[in-house]
């Protein structure tokens, strides 16, 4: 007798779509409270609490309306046994078209063809929607629908063009990978990944935003100086014209050994009050390379990648499984769509986990900035950085351990009051 994979599959989708919504619920009640917390009060103005709020219950409300419509896509499409039907009809769809759908690879592609459109037309009204209504109502979103579609036909041909080569790939390396298969997988996949992160920022980003060097003057120097004296081999400055599409603000960096890159938001720099605001953001970055995050994170995910496929080597020839959602035969990608499904319990727990190990990070990066002595400007950038992107000011402490990477800010702030106490004593 087959065992009821499925059934268990639906059955955990079920419950967890209940405990997260519950979790949503209670955030939901955080966001309602009228007042700011008490560590907040006279730090956040009343005016931006309230524009906070606002955002914050337009941004849950419309949250729990899309996570009921996709659980209940998700399980209509599980239970029904709709990608059997796909995969027939995608088969189909190429044999009329002159291609031997016999060929896995072009059966995939057609396959994934028919999903990639799929997803386009359903994702596209909650896109449309949270763009042009949410965050055009609380003056975040500066896109026109022009640049919307413009930037989601470039989406399109990104995919059409990387996805055949890596598809290819990986089914040739499942039906030749034998016993290790695992090592095999999770070496192109390391590959890949080293890949991307040389070619994004240099080939794709510029696809949708312009780069340009930071400016000559006081704000570069101090950036120059504070890489120079950590040893951080800066070798380029730019500033990304994100305003065109939102005014939320970010910095980030990137590159390899002697090559690094360090990207601001433009909005980051018209949002912080003064040049040392801005470095202390990038002092708190920095902290993360100095202390080695990046790495740790890097090798953390690399592992997981690899006990990933190592448990999809074990399954991946189970015929009750593939049965148990409505398969005849064993396509590759199928294996791979099956196994992601059944094992989304152990990948809650580890995204729980790294969300534990994420906060960990920020803490100790807000405590590297501080030691370099940005403790005031921080502590401004934050609070600006909060008030300017219109963040959530009070959460719930289950739903921000659940799903928060990022500590909330009355614990960013508490944390570095901490640490003053600490050195006074």
């Amino acid at each position: 007798m087959a065992l009821p994979y499925l059934e268990a599959v639906l059955c955990f989708m079920i419950l967890n779509y209940i405990f997260e919504t519950y979790l949503n619920i209670r955030q939901h009640r955080a966001l309602k409270l009228p007042t700011l917390p008490k560590s907040l009060a006279g730090v956040i103005s009343d005016e931006k609490f309230e524009k906070a709020r606002a955002y914050s219950l337009d941004k849950s409300n419309f949250n729990f309306v899309r996570e009921a419509i996709t659980i209940v896509f998700d399980i209509t499409i599980l239970y029904y046994k709709v990608l059997p039907w796909v995969w027939q009809k995608s088969g189909e769809l190429a044999t009329n078209v002159g291609l031997n759908a016999e060929n896995e690879i072009i059966h995939t592609l057609a396959f994934l063809a028919v999903v990639m459109v799929w997803s386009q037309i359903t994702d596209l009204p909650f896109s449309l929607y949270s763009t042009f209504v949410i965050e055009a109502r609380h003056g975040f979103n500066k896109q026109t629908i022009w640049l919307f579609i413009r930037d989601m036909i470039k989406g399109i041909f990104l995919s059409i063009v990387l996805a055949p080569p890596i598809v290819a790939a990986i089914i040739i390396i499942v039906q030749n990978g034998g016993p290790y298969l695992a090592i095999y997988l999770w070496g192109f996949m390391f590959a890949l990944a080293l890949l991307m992160m040389t070619i994004y920022p240099i080939m794709i980003a510029p696809l949708f935003n312009k780069f340009t060097p930071l400016p000559e003057g006081s704000l570069r120097e101090k950036i120059e100086k504070l890489a120079d004296s950590l040893k951080f081999p800066l070798k380029k400055l730019f500033v990304v014209d994100g305003s065109t599409r939102s005014s939320h603000s970010n910095a980030y960096m990137y590159g390899f050994f002697k090559n690094k890159r360090i990207v601001l938001y433009d909005t980051l720099i018209q949002q912080c009050t003064n040049d040392n605001e801005v470095v202390s953001v990038l002092a708190h970055e920095l902290g993360h390379w100095k202390l080695n995050h990046t790495t740790y994170s890097f090798v953390a995910v690399q592992l997981l990648t690899f006990m990933q496929f190592g448990g999809y080597t074990l399954v991946r020839n189970s015929k009750d499984l593939f049965e148990s959602f409505g398969f005849d035969d064993q396509p590759v990608i199928i294996g791979l769509i099956i196994f992601m499904h059944t094992i989304i319990p152990v990948q809650h727990v580890l995204s729980f986990c790294l969300n534990l190990v994420s906060r960990a990070f920020e803490f100790q990066a807000d405590a590297f900035a501080k030691n370099l002595g940005y403790a005031p400007e921080l502590r401004g950038a934050l609070v600006k950085l909060q008030e300017e992107n219109l963040s959530a000011m009070n959460t719930d402490p289950w739903y921000s351990a659940y799903h928060y990477s990022h500590p909330p800010l009355v614990e960013r702030l508490s944390a570095l009051e901490d640490l003053d106490s600490k050195k006074e004593n």
